[in-house]
C-alpha cells in the first residue's frame, strides 16, 4: 500500500530538516513510539505500543536511515516492526522531501510504501489506514512545530517565563487505538456533513 501526504510547519526549512533526520529527537512526537537503542550502524531499535481496548499490543522494531541528501533535503528510511506475540507486523519505506515555503514556513512531503499484517491490518479496511495516517501525521506536525518553537526560544535566550524548562524524559504512553479511531470517525462525519451542506446549497 502507498500513501502520499504532506504537512506544513511554521519554521525555517533548515530547522525542520535538522529535526526530521534526528530520529531520537522526533520519536516522542509519535504516540506509543520509543527509541531504546541507537546503533553505530545507523539502525535504531525501539518499541511501539498500541492500546486496543482492555489489551495492549506491543511491537519491537527497527528504523534505518537508508539515504540522506543534505543538498536536496530528501531522506529515505526503512522501518520494520513485529508483534511480540507473533501476530503480524509491518514494514515500510518512507521518503521525506523538505522544501521551503517562504522564509518561515516549510512543507514536508511524505511518500510511504508499506505492508501490514495481523491486527494492524484491520486499519487497512475501508480506507481507514489513510484517515488514521492523516490524523497521526497532523498530530506529529503539531508536535514537531511546538518542539522547534521551544528550542528556537531557548536558543534566542527567551525569558524564563515564556520558555518553560523541558520536562524530564517519560516512558512512551501507548497509542490509544479507540481514541484514535473515534477521532478519525468524527473527522469523517465532519467531512460528510460538509459535503451534504454543499449539496443542499446548490
Amino acid at each position: 500500500m502507498k500513501l502520499e501526504q504532506s504537512f506544513t510547519v511554521a519554521a525555517p526549512v533548515d530547522q525542520v530538516w535538522a529535526a526530521l533526520i534526528d530520529v531520537q529527537r522526533v520519536a516522542p512526537c509519535l504516540p506509543g513510539a520509543e527509541i531504546t537503542e541507537a546503533g553505530d550502524d545507523g539502525v535504531y531499535h525501539g518499541t511501539f505500543t498500541v492500546k486496543l481496548g482492555p489489551t495492549t499490543a506491543a511491537y519491537n522494531g527497527t528504523l534505518k536511515m537508508e539515504d540522506v541528501d543534505e543538498d536536496a533535503h530528501v531522506a529515505v528510511m526503512s522501518a520494520r516492526g513485529t508483534d511480540r506475540r507473533g501476530q503480524g507486523g509491518a514494514t515500510a519505506t518512507i521518503r521525506s522531501t523538505v522544501r521551503a515555503d517562504g522564509e518561515a514556513s516549510t512543507t514536508v512531503e511524505v511518500d510511504t510504501d508499506f505492508t501490514i499484517t495481523g491486527r494492524l491490518a484491520r486499519f487497512g479496511r475501508g480506507g481507514m489506514i489513510e484517515d488514521v495516517s492523516r490524523r497521526l501525521l497532523s498530530d506529529f506536525a503539531a508536535c514537531l512545530q511546538e518542539r522547534i518553537g521551544a528550542e528556537h526560544r531557548a536558543e534566542a535566550g527567551a525569558p524564563a517565563e515564556s520558555a518553560a524548562p523541558p520536562p524530564p524524559p517519560q516512558p512512551a504512553k501507548p497509542l490509544s487505538a479507540l481514541r484514535l479511531l473515534w477521532s478519525v470517525l468524527m473527522d469523517r462525519l465532519k467531512r460528510l456533513w460538509a459535503r451534504l451542506r454543499s449539496r443542499f446549497r446548490r
